[in-house]
């Protein structure tokens, strides 16, 4: 067998016949991840322009520009050049629904982009070809080996000066481990780039440079023909085949289940500032990448606490909430739950409830995306992406449902490693920025504590530049203007116990380290690494959590 070919989709779902399950194989729902400057967000602009979901693509360059990146819809993206929040966006391509979600390289936002990746079935990692594998990749993609989610490899900037694809293929397997698969493979490099050859339909497609061509624009050779492109591409045709030969021994086949399971990837090289290699990449999205999979719930449909698998095509909905973004409209104040649709079909008039509160949930409006253009939702299957207009009673993590009980599982949330106290120059503003904070909160975009034992508020962060959105946008969105002072803190842990009298012992024991988060979690504040193994000296029943969620779990836990 040919280690390059593939034949496009049969799905991996075992589904009964029906529209419901026709919809649902129709829907890709991937992220876009890299370290920052790889070329993530131009990639995102030239997928949306090819599937025909936009006209013209936004400059991310040029920050004083009047177009921006379609994906970065924030004043402080369009001032800074960078995303430091996720966009969803959806397109429609090959008669196939594709859900987009574009997140913050900066691993200053990490968060953001942990729980954008519990919300998609694939990921489209881009590599810069002139650094190879870097930090914030590493960190991500072991995210996603977690979870075993498939990922499609696009090498980027072909056309500069670049190191050779050998090299780099075997960086992404010795710093990943995970096999390499080229499906395209480059000719020559920087001012000698020629095009790239794809293996699978045994042609070449010739480069040429400019943001303006389309697809069908380039001249395609076949690979039948060697004497013409080697009449062409002299050296750098030969020295292309030698690799490309010595990839093909070093390479697996490409192995579909393999793939799925998140144990080998998909490459493709290009330059996506030049809409080159693109198209490869958006039909390797339909044919390759996985319609929605089942999604695991820590409840069963009688509210008991048994890990139970709830499949895309039942016909109950049910939808999870990974990100909360107010003030996405300034002039309306408003606040969207973006919401992973897990089972089931959504459409309007449907009588939903929050698992959490078991309160019913009416939203004013539901929409799709694209970028903060949206449109009123008609209807929506399992892999869609929908955003719930609500003025509160949404929190990240939440499971949203018609009746269907289920507590989807995943969704993390981090100890911050950094904290600040909020000093508000303006006393007369407090009301205002109380709602700042517990909005911002809410969303994920910083976590807020507050001391139980009263004083200022503290904000704990992954990373310094959050702390600058977040005093950028209590003054933009909530004309509050603050001040951030140290404070002694230098860590959080959840804490939950078996019994509320060894939480209340506990909790009378060190009264000045306690503080409640955004979702009234009981937090212990830590001053050195020291004060964790000294507090779990003396209380040995006390759990401390460095993750919510899984805070959250052991108290469902021990409440159930």
């Amino acid at each position: 067998m040919n280690p390059f070919t593939f034949t496009a989709s049969s799905e991996n779902l075992d589904m009964q016949n029906g529209p419901l399950s026709d919809e649902v194989k129709r829907r890709r729902t991937f992220a876009i991840i890299s370290h920052p400057d790889a070329g993530k967000t131009t990639l995102t602009e030239k997928l949306l322009l090819f599937s025909g979901a936009i006209q013209i693509a936004g400059s991310v360059k040029a920050r004083k520009a009047t177009r921006h990146a379609t994906s970065d819809w924030m004043e402080i993206e369009k001032q800074r050049g960078i995303s430091v929040a996720s966009s969803v966006m959806q397109m429609l391509y090959r008669e196939h629904v594709i859900n987009l979600l574009d997140t913050p390289g900066h691993k200053d936002f990490s968060e953001d982009t942990y729980r954008v990746l519990t919300a998609v079935d694939s990921a489209l990692m881009v590599i810069d070809a002139a650094n190879g594998v870097e930090a914030q990749t590493r960190r991500l993609i072991e995210v996603c080996r977690q979870r075993n989610t498939p990922i499609i490899t696009f090498v980027n900037k072909m056309d500069r000066e670049v190191r050779d694809p050998l090299d780099i293929l075997d960086e992404v397997e010795r710093e990943l481990g995970m096999p390499c698969v080229p499906m395209t493979w480059p000719v020559g490099q920087g001012k000698t780039f020629g095009g790239i050859m794809d293996l699978n339909a045994h042609s070449m497609k010739v480069f040429e440079s400019g943001s303006e061509r389309r697809p069908q624009d380039f001249e395609t050779m076949p690979l039948s023909e060697p004497q013409a492109l080697l009449a062409r591409f002299g050296q750098e045709y030969t020295t292309a085949l030698d690799g490309m030969e010595l990839a093909r021994g070093a390479s697996p086949s490409f192995d579909r289940q393999a793939f799925l399971a998140g144990q080998q990837t998909p490459v493709f090289f290009g330059s996506g500032v030049n809409n080159f290699g693109v198209m490869e990449v958006l039909d390797a999205l339909v044919d390759l990448a996985p319609a929605p999979q089942s999604r695991t719930s820590s409840l069963n449909s009688k509210g008991q606490g048994v890990l139970t698998s709830i499949e895309p095509d039942q016909a109950d909905f049910s939808g999870v909430v990974f990100k909360v973004q107010a003030n996405m409209d300034p002039s309306h104040r408003d606040r969207i739950a973006f919401v992973r649709v897990a089972s089931g079909r959504y459409a309007p008039g449907m009588k939903l409830k929050v698992q959490r509160t078991a309160k019913e949930l009416r939203p004013t409006s539901v929409v799709t995306f694209l970028s903060q253009r949206r449109e009123a939702v008609e209807e929506a299957f399992a892999g869609d992406i929908i955003g719930f207009t609500t003025h509160g009673g949404v929190q990240l993590g939440d499971t949203i449902t018609d009746g269907l009980t289920a507590q989807f599982t995943g969704l993390p949330f981090f100890a911050p490693e950094l904290f600040m106290t909020v000093v508000l120059k303006n006393p007369l503003r407090t009301k205002q920025l109380q709602t700042g904070l517990a909005q911002l909160g809410e969303e994920g975009a910083i976590q807020v504590f507050r001391p139980e034992m009263g004083g200022l508020m503290l904000l704990g962060a992954v990373g310094q530049l959050q702390f600058e959105v977040v005093q950028h946008r209590l003054k933009a969105e909530y004309d509050c203007d603050v001040r951030l002072e140290s404070c002694p803190y230098t860590g959080a842990r959840w804490i939950t116990a078996k019994t509320p009298a060894e939480l209340k012992e506990f909790v009378n024991a060190y009264p000045a380290r306690m503080a409640t988060d955004a979702a009234q979690a009981l937090a212990y504040l830590c001053t050195s690494p020291y004060d964790v193994r000294l507090a779990q000296e003396r209380f040995p029943d006390i759990r401390f959590h460095p993750l919510r969620e899984h805070a959250g779990l052991a108290l469902q836990s021990a409440q159930g």
